[in-house]
This record gives C-alpha cells, structure tokens and sequence, in this order.
C-alpha cells in the first residue's frame, strides 16, 4: 500500500516537471512582454479600478475633507432625483451633444475630403487646419471669448455692425450661449477628426473608385457608395469619442461663461465639479458621477448597434 502512495506521488510530480519547465521557459522567452503588460494593468488598476470603486463607496457617503464621514445610504442618489439643477446641467450637456457632435463630424469630414486631393498645397492647409487642436484650450477659449464678446468691438458684433445688426450680447444670452461653446469645441477638434477620417481615405483602394468611374458613376455616387460605406469604422470610433467628450465637456464653461447665465451653460461635469470641489460634496459628486458613466455607456452601445459594423468591400 506505501509503495503505491510512493508511486502515485511520483508520477504527479513527473507530470508537473514538465509543466513547470513549460512555464518558466515561456516566461525567459516572453519576459519583456509580460513586464510590458504588467506596468499597463498596474497603472490600470491604480489609476482605473481602484478609483471606480472608491467613487462608487463615496456615493454612499456623506464624505467630509476634515472630520469623520458617515454612512447615509441612498440619500445622494434619492437627492439627484428632485435637484432642478441636475435636470437642467443634463439638458444642457444633451443640447450640447445635439450641438456638437453631428457638425464635428461633418466639419471633420469634409476637411479630410479637401486634404485628400493630390496637391503640392495641401501639407499647409493640414497644417492650418490642425492647429487649433495643438494649440493651449486656455488661449482658443480666451481668442474666442475675445470674439463673441458683448461689447460693440468685439469682431462677431463689429461683422454684424456692417450689416447694421445691433450689438449681441452671446455669452450672456440664455439661448446662445450654449451654441458659442459648442462652436468653440468645433473648432478646437475638428482639425483631430479630419485626421481620422484622412487616414480612413488612405484605407479604401483606389481600384474601387476606378471601377466606378468605368461603370459611369458620379462623385456623389462613388461618395456615398464607396467613401462613406468604407468610413463605417473610423465614423463609429469618431462618433463615440466626440460623444463620450461632449458628456465630459467643462473646460469651455468654466473659462467663458462659468456655467451661467442662469445655469444656461452649466453641463453635467461642471455640476459635479462644483458639488465635489466648491460645496465640497464629493458623495454628491460622485452619485452624479456613476449616472454619467450609465449614460455615457448606454449611449455608446447604441452607436455601436447603429454605426457599428465591419466594413466590406465586396
């Protein structure tokens, strides 16, 4: 009976020899990569998952910078539901959005269309059209405000002037001032969105559009029926960036407008900044936090279910 034990125990550690060996042979081959890969979900859990979690246990939370914090259940989220100022911040951030996103990719198309013509100029006018995404927020934003400004020498309400308009006052209007952010964010990312779909327009052969033409079609029809077809991937992955950037806008409310007149600007993000940081409410903030995540991910996976699809070129 001993001399079977000793012979089971044996070959189970015969047969994990190998094993081992296999491992530790996989891990010399591979060690770079692995260590690679390693850094990546470290950094992923320390700056990702972590703080995912620890905002999720802050909703719950009546949390305070100096003092001890307390338990208070749902009371954040039952506080969300009859906030006026959080149904008007998501409102707006949905305006903005509507405003925002559709004329982005359209802009950024179009431009992609212009540089994708063979000619000596078009370096420059990439570089033109590009730099407002390279250049500092803090000075597009500055230039713009200088722009829409209230004043009669602002340059919108001087080119008004000309055609005997009266002076506006954009950034203090309850209707327009929504639309001057969005415009600002139009300009600012629509030089990164021409160049997605410019290195899309690299992708689709050229052999497609000379079969079109033989067979008579047009340019609108070799667009709609090659370009845009073959654009599917890049549109989805522009849609959901510029899509998931809109919910998260703030940077042009705080530096213009400071989220007024009259909450008119105030999106989802700013809400939750002043919650967290001004009112110093971060259980508030993050309960306002995790429904922005919901939105943002329900949002994405209908645009996967509507754009979303490989493109074929057969």
């Amino acid at each position: 009976m001993a001399r079977e034990i000793k012979t089971e125990a044996y070959s189970f550690n015969a047969n994990k020899r190998p094993l081992f060996k296999k491992i530790l042979r996989e891990l010399k081959l591979n060690l770079f990569s692995y260590l690679i890969v390693s850094i990546v979900l470290i950094h992923f859990l320390i700056f990702k998952i972590i703080p995912f979690i620890g905002t999720f246990v802050l909703s719950f939370l009546d949390y305070r910078f100096i003092g001890k914090s307390k338990f208070i259940g749902l009371k954040n989220w039952s506080e969300m539901l009859s906030d006026p100022v959080f149904y008007k911040s998501l409102w707006n951030t949905l305006l903005f959005t509507i405003y925002y996103v559709l004329p982005t990719l359209v802009l950024g198309l179009i431009l992609a269309l212009l540089i994708n013509y063979k000619n000596k100029n078009t370096t420059i006018f990439k570089i033109v059209y590009f730099l407002p995404v390279v250049t500092s927020f803090v000075v597009v934003a500055g230039i713009w405000k200088w722009i829409f400004t209230s004043y009669e020498n602002g340059i919108a309400n001087y080119f008004l002037k000309l055609f005997r308009v009266p002076p506006q006052r954009f950034l203090a209007d309850t209707k327009v001032a929504l639309l001057v952010l969005a415009g600002l964010s139009i300009f600012k990312v629509a030089g990164s969105v021409m160049i997605y779909y410019y290195g899309g327009l690299k992708q689709i052969p050229e052999s497609l559009y000379e079969a079109a033409e033989i067979d008579g079609a047009t340019g609108l029809k070799k667009f709609f029926h090659i370009t845009l077809p073959l654009l599917k991937p890049t549109t989805l992955y522009v849609a959901i960036m510029t899509t998931i950037g809109s919910f998260q806008i703030f940077d042009s409310a705080y530096l213009l407008t400071g989220g007024g007149p009259n909450y008119s600007t105030t999106t989802i993000v700013y809400y939750i900044y002043q919650q967290a940081f001004v009112q110093s409410r971060l259980g508030y903030a993050s309960a306002l936090s995790f429904v922005l995540f919901i939105i943002i991910l329900v949002i994405s996976i209908l645009q996967k279910k509507t754009i979303g699809g490989d493109a074929s070129y057969y």
